[in-house]
């Protein structure tokens, strides 16, 4: 079973459907929406600030999520929308990532950045603190820069498509879903 923890007050929250794999760790002010999937070993740490994650978004293996404290001088939440994959050991501090996003495997987006929906962000690339994307585009690159524009073509085949697929692989695992 994943590891649940309330933490300052704030229990996470977990919506019907989702998978959470058992080494999975959710703490504190986290809040989850439907039929998503938390892959094994991410880590969302909402100790010090909020955590949202919207509906159909899978959190795949080694992705840490974290903010920064609503005390310090430029606090941070993370808001995650709809039908999102963040692929593996991504890693997102306090970023705001809109709907139909793909965050490829090993990049990281830092605090208080906006990836607007129907973005792609390519493997192993570095969004900088307080960076604001243009939706429907490829960003890639240490720091990432805009690519291109994302096709209708792309939305479907890579973001849509990587969300429902993620939606499968979660159901393979049966009884591990509503924790």
């Amino acid at each position: 079973m994943a590891l649940i923890k309330e933490v300052r007050g704030h229990e996470p929250s977990v919506g019907e459907g989702t998978f959470l794999a058992e080494t999975a760790v959710l703490l504190g002010d986290v809040t989850i929406g439907r039929d998503c999937s938390i892959w094994y070993g991410a880590v969302l740490r909402g100790d010090v600030n909020t955590i949202t994650i919207g509906d159909r978004t899978n959190i795949q293996d080694g992705v840490v999520i974290h903010t920064t404290y609503d005390g310090s001088k430029h606090p941070s939440q993370t808001h995650i929308g709809n039908d999102v994959s963040v692929g593996h050991n991504a890693t997102i501090h306090g970023a705001v990532i809109g709907d139909n996003c793909l965050i490829g495997m090993g990049s990281t987006v830092l605090d208080n950045a906006v990836v607007p929906s129907g973005c792609i962000i390519a493997a192993n690339a570095l969004v900088l603190s307080n960076a604001h994307l243009e939706p429907n585009s490829l960003y890639a690159g240490v720091p990432a820069k805009k690519i291109r524009e994302v096709t209708p073509e792309q939305r479907e085949e890579i973001i849509l498509r990587t969300a429902r697929d993620y939606m499968t692989y979660a159901s393979w695992y049966g009884d591990d879903t509503d924790k």
